[in-house]
């Protein structure tokens, strides 16, 4: 064998070797670290609070209904205790269709003629004995008379629309028509159809919103997370120890994925659960279309979700982690990844925005589709509200890829330049010029 190939054989065993080492490195720190956060009792507190809170309102219903069942002997009638409407009209014979009328929709209330004048209805109103009273000039002309008007009282849009009908109703009456046809003619039911093409938005909307808000919750908690770990370690002087027997590079890459693995555990418990509790009170919550929107994402859409949720937090957690290394005092902690955090709080806005105008393909939610710190979300929420080519979605995926390797590496080289950095707050070019001379 020629020196030369010797030379090569040597230093090819020797990366082997490196490589070799650096693994084991990141095994073992990820398992340190991972063990450290499954086992931490406030991380096993919080999650068991989530849980037990969702069990508690997807049980209700059915507790509710137990309790129900057991005083249903006792519960006495209280048809008699509904608040009073008070109605009068311009004849008695207006007055009693209206009342019958006014009893059949609103429900809530106990509709009565009044029996006084309309300074009876008033004195009534302010004693507490009525709620509230419509005095009627005609079927098209009335007031109505209540002590507090409520912010959310719609009264008044519930009785145009009685009164409206009433109104037709007795116009087709003189005009020939049977009341029976007249009511038939206005009452004639409308058939349609809907065919969807792409995706309903109702539908699909609120788990969109319920993974968004929480893929933001994770990113920020837990990429805060690896950078107060790192910077708390660093500012403890424990840093010091730590790099003599591991590579910085296994160190951050352990520590990162480690979050990721304890994130997702946490999630899936708290989500896992949530679809249990349904599952066992589906005779309670499957008429609920909201509720049920939630626990029916397709199983195509989870997966996206799973691939831009993993995505965005690696490339999050690696600029978090870089930023910690750099903090001299745990204190410059918040200060040092505001940047970071601004960054992604606009990002969660123009998502936010773009779902409650119910248009996500905007000019600036397409570009958000494609920039790796936005992308996460822009582009899940797309493809959940929108019809999205798979070349887009291709595309997207593989730009936020190739960014998590790149931010990566660079984190990595910062990384191993901020650990050994002490005294004030590094500035950014000598952080940059550190990195470049590693």
């Amino acid at each position: 064998m020629s020196p030369r190939s010797t030379i090569f054989s040597l230093s090819m065993q020797g990366i082997k070797y490196k490589g070799v080492r650096m693994v084991k490195q990141f095994g073992k720190i990820l398992k340190f670290e991972f063990k450290n956060y499954i086992t931490n009792k406030v991380f096993i507190g919080v999650t068991l609070f989530f849980v037990a809170v969702i069990a508690g309102v997807m049980f209700f219903p059915s507790i509710k209904d137990i309790f129900k069942k057991e005083d249903s002997n006792n519960i006495p009638d209280v048809s008699g205790d509904l608040p009073v409407m008070l109605v009068i009209s311009d004849t008695k014979e207006n007055s009693e269709a209206v009342r019958e009328a006014f009893a059949a929709t609103f429900t809530n209330y106990e509709v009565k003629v009044a029996d006084t004048d309309i300074e009876g209805v008033k004195a009534q109103i302010a004693s507490g004995e009525a709620e509230c009273a419509f005095v009627l000039d005609s079927l098209t002309s009335y007031t109505y008379y209540v002590n507090n008007l409520s912010m959310y009282d719609n009264n008044t849009a519930i009785a145009d629309e009685v009164l409206r009908s009433i109104y037709r109703v007795n116009a087709l009456v003189q005009g020939g028509f049977t009341p029976e046809e007249a009511s038939a003619i206005l009452t004639a039911p409308i058939e349609s159809k809907i065919e969807r093409l792409g995706v309903d938005q109702m539908q699909n909307f609120f788990y969109t919103y319920i993974m968004i808000f929480a893929l933001y919750m994770v990113i920020l908690l837990y990429g805060q997370m690896v950078a107060t770990n790192v910077a708390t370690e660093k500012s403890s002087r424990a840093m010091e120890l730590l790099i003599t027997s591991a590579k910085p590079t296994a160190m951050m890459f352990g520590k990162v994925i480690a979050t990721c693995l304890a994130g997702l555990i946490q999630i899936v418990a708290i989500f896992g659960s949530a679809l249990l509790f349904f599952n066992l009170n589906g005779d309670y919550w499957g008429g609920n279309a909201i509720v049920s929107s939630i626990f029916g994402m397709p199983a195509g859409l989870f997966v996206y979700m799973l691939i831009f949720f993993i995505l965005g937090y690696f490339i999050y957690s690696f600029m978090f982690g870089a930023i910690g290394s750099t903090a001299s005092k745990l204190e410059d902690i918040n200060t040092s990844v505001m940047p970071i955090t601004m960054i992604f709080v606009a990002g969660f806005m123009v998502v936010v925005f773009s779902m409650s105008s119910g248009n996500v393909d905007t000019v600036l939610m397409k570009v958000c589709s494609y920039i790796p710190f936005t992308s996460p979300m822009a582009m899940f929420t797309r493809i959940a509200m929108s019809t999205v080519s798979i070349y887009e979605i291709g595309a997207s995926i593989a730009i936020l890829v190739v960014s998590v390797i790149g931010v990566g590496i660079l984190s990595a080289k910062i990384y191993r330049v901020g650990v050994l950095l002490y005294g004030n707050k590094p500035k950014i070019g000598s952080v940059i010029k550190a990195v470049l001379k590693a």
